[in-house]
């Protein structure tokens, strides 16, 4: 396969460390239904405990980092829809999915970045012997990216990178890559495509992967591997991020903003005065495009 760079090292995944798993306790996690979408209060700690123990017991899943584009993106894709709602966690991505949480009276919920938790993870992995892969984004990148977190977080290990092609995958080679990913015997499998790309490739290769966890993460390894910039700490917190995303990428996210914006606050009013009640799409699996189907732009 082309783009294609794997290690498959052989070492036992997790288990050696019985005692430290056992401090990451499952609990089960309190949601809030947004526009349909099913959103989970969660802060950091709370999620970073959450994901360490259903890989500790060996449960399987996928987390999807959610912010109002994406909300708002479900309103019109079922598939979509579905996808984040069989997730084990949708986490609050962007300060007004937090707000929407801390008003229906999830008051530790918190902003969980994707950026953080993916650095969180690799930082308390390593207690674990989490064992980390890396898909999505471009081979040049993720080699940047490797190089720093392997830098920042002496000990956490990276089993394997793949960039995929920048077109639609044929059924062979979603099968080649799975094969390959499983090779790894990785615990976590991190995604940075895009929404709804990176969604709907984890709820589609769920059942092919014997990763405990699947972690949509978007723009974190852009971010991480220094190819863009973040925004200040201030403005992640103040809700107004979008802003300085626009400012530095106008002509690919004007006419998103434009759209999303005006359309969640419209669909929000209408939820929380009654006046439409948004119901969540079914959580079991329904007939949708293969993943042969999704393409990357």
């Amino acid at each position: 396969m082309q783009h294609q760079k794997i290690s498959a090292e052989m070492a036992e995944p997790l288990g050696a460390a019985p005692a430290t798993l056992a401090r990451f306790n499952r609990h089960p996690v309190p949601w809030m239904n947004l526009l349909g979408v099913r959103v989970s209060a969660v802060n950091m700690t709370s999620a970073v405990r959450s994901i360490l123990g259903a890989i500790a017991a060996g449960r399987k899943g996928y987390v999807c980092l959610r912010d109002v584009h994406g909300v708002v993106r479900c309103q019109n894709d079922e598939a979509l829809q579905r996808a984040h709602n069989r997730a084990f966690l949708v986490t609050p991505d962007g300060m007004p999915l937090v707000w929407a949480l801390k008003a229906a009276g999830h008051k530790s919920a918190d902003r969980v970045y994707g950026p953080d938790l993916m650095l969180a993870l690799f930082d308390k992995g390593r207690e674990t012997g989490t064992r980390h892969f890396l898909y999505g984004t471009t081979p040049e990148v993720l080699e940047k990216l490797s190089a720093r977190l392997t830098e920042a977080y002496p000990g956490a290990e990276i089993v394997g990178t793949y960039a995929p092609p920048f077109r639609a995958l044929t059924e062979s080679e979603s099968e080649e890559i799975a094969v390959a990913i499983n090779a790894t015997k990785a615990d976590i499998v991190w995604v940075g495509l895009s929404t709804p790309k990176q969604e709907l490739w984890m709820a589609e290769m769920r059942p092919a992967l014997d990763a405990g966890m699947l972690m949509g993460v978007g723009a974190a390894f852009d971010f991480h591997a220094g190819v863009k910039s973040q925004a200040p700490r201030f403005i992640q917190r103040s809700g107004f991020e979008w802003l300085y995303r626009l400012a530095s990428e106008p002509r690919r996210l004007f006419r998103r903003y434009a759209v999303v914006i005006p359309s969640f606050l419209s669909l929000a009013a209408l939820q929380v005065t009654g006046l439409r009640e948004f119901p969540m799409a079914p959580r079991s699996p329904a007939p949708r495009p293969t993943l042969t189907a999704v393409q990357r732009k």
